[in-house]
């Protein structure tokens, strides 16, 4: 037995296929002696799961479970998190983070299903994900044991874990000369590792993997048209469709348009900074159109609040708190103000930008009549009054610095 695991028990590994999880099923069973269940969800990374089921038994896995999330993901997650608008230091779109308590929610079930005494996962503990794991874990069950490899092993990084997948006969798509990190999922591909560490190096296009180069893209525009329902989108171009049916063609053509590519350094939660090259063309896309929609639907206030909870959302998403109390009370907040969050949105996309160019909603606060320059339901001479008002305390502050005294006391 160590760390409370008995030989022979079933440990439940958040498995991917790719290297770090491959080498984790060998390791697993040579450490602690126990059977590994490799748990796969398809979130719409776009790779042959029957393949990844057979490289997780080729590489000792006793089961493989695979489930497909891809409804559950958007509809639970990453459409929430769009209608909330949160973006993390206001550019990341979250596409790694918001899918971390999904798999953590269904490796719980899966390991109360097995009987399991513990879970395991192939974050590093460099990393955010082991924070978001675990803490998935904790707030669904607590008992339940957590094995973190990478912080335990004697392997120090990508190469010495290439060479020991080399050793174990295990096939890996990673190798010294590409040995990026890259994590996809129907909202986003992420790239981490090798030369994108050094920030003070462009990156390399042979990092990209899924939308064309914007200098390459199109030369004639495309204009799509976005459709919502209380915040949600709902249609594409007048036709409605299921959530991952959108999602898939919003994908395809920002991707074609070279939409949504970001490379940042950002702030991790472990006390580090790290950079990191993503690709979110369809993410892209949602979000100019659902925030253009706020444009219309919210009045000032409101608006201003949703976009400093949404900056909180976007942190507690982040730090993997998405199962937490105040994660919970915010989303009151955001179904409240998505409740007149419907209309459509028009886009143009073209060579790697999206710009909003026509919105409407039932629900507009937009007034033409009291907008327009060209007579309406408004007397100009109100303004002088609020003018007076509203610059009153300015005012003040000369006449006070006129008689030779300080605002400032």
């Amino acid at each position: 037995m160590t760390n409370g695991v008995h030989a022979g028990d079933q440990v439940v590994l958040a498995y991917s296929g790719g290297l770090d999880t491959s080498i984790i099923i060998p390791w697993l069973k040579e450490t602690y002696g126990v059977q590994v269940v490799a748990f796969c969800a398809d979130l719409g990374q776009g790779e042959d799961l029957s393949q990844v089921h057979h490289k997780a038994l080729q590489s000792g896995a006793s089961d493989v479970v695979i489930r497909d999330l891809r409804e559950e993901f958007l509809s639970d997650f990453a459409f929430p998190m769009l209608a909330a608008g949160a973006v993390y230091e206001g550019v990341y779109l979250l596409g790694t983070s918001i899918a971390r308590p999904l798999i953590a929610k269904h490796l719980v079930e899966v390991a109360r299903e097995r009987g399991a005494s513990a879970v395991s996962h192939g974050a590093t503990g460099k990393g955010n994900d082991q924070v978001r794991f675990e803490l998935g874990v904790m707030a669904l069950a607590p008992d339940l044991k957590v094995i973190a490899p990478w912080r335990e092993w004697d392997i120090t990084g990508r190469v010495e874990a290439m060479e020991y997948a080399a050793h174990h006969g295990i096939a890996v798509t990673a190798t010294k000369a590409s040995p990026y990190s890259r994590d996809q999922n129907l909202w986003h591909v992420s790239h981490e590792g090798g030369v994108l560490e050094d920030p003070a190096l462009a990156t390399p296009k042979d990092v990209y993997t899924w939308t064309v180069d914007p200098q390459v893209a199109p030369d004639e525009p495309e204009t799509l048209r976005i459709d919502f329902v209380q915040g949600r989108p709902v249609g594409l171009n007048g036709e409605a469709m299921p959530a991952v049916a959108l999602m898939e063609a919003v994908n395809r053509r920002g991707a074609a348009h070279g939409i949504g590519r970001v490379t940042m350094v950002e702030n991790r939660l472990v006390g580090m900074k790290s950079r990191g090259v993503y690709e979110t063309p369809g993410g892209t896309i949602l979000y100019a159109a659902r925030a253009a929609l706020d444009s219309i639907v919210l009045d000032r206030e409101t608006k201003a609040f949703k976009e400093v909870a949404g900056l909180r959302l976007a942190r507690l998403i982040y730090d993997g708190l998405w199962f937490s109390a105040l994660r919970e009370a915010l989303m009151g907040f955001f179904e409240e103000t998505n409740r007149t969050a419907s209309g459509a949105v028009e886009l143009t996309l073209y060579k790697g930008n999206v710009q909003v160019h026509a919105l409407s909603s039932p629900y507009s606060l937009y007034s033409q009549d009291l907008a327009s320059f060209d007579g309406g339901d408004y007397d100009h001479k109100d303004a002088a009054g609020f003018i007076r008002l509203f610059g009153l305390p300015l005012a003040v502050r000369h006449r006070l610095q006129a008689e030779g005294l300080s605002s400032r006391g």
